[in-house]
């Protein structure tokens, strides 16, 4: 017989049901983050420093926002493959 039939089933279902919701929100939400901190980087020209009004005399003051940025963005790329990965896993 099959252990996870009846009531206890149905809570399974439940919480793997939440826990894809959860997964997929997050997903979501760090899609959006990392769209945004890869817009924000910066090209050829200043990126950041040039959007916020920096010029050639800000530059010190913008490495440091770029690495910070660059961390940012690899943490919210981090969140996104972990958060696939669980959608992926709850949706079989």
């Amino acid at each position: 017989m099959w252990p996870f039939n009846g009531p206890s089933a149905i809570r399974l279902r439940a919480v793997r049901d939440v826990l894809t919701y959860v997964s997929l929100v997050i997903n979501v939400v760090s899609l959006f983050g990392l769209v945004a901190g890869i817009l924000l980087h910066s090209g050829r020209g200043g990126g950041l420093s040039d959007m916020f009004g920096g010029g050639g005399g800000a530059a010190l003051g913008s490495t440091a926002a770029e690495r910070n940025l660059n961390r940012i963005t690899f943490v919210l790329s981090l969140i996104w493959i972990y958060s696939l990965l669980a959608v992926s896993f709850f949706l079989v």
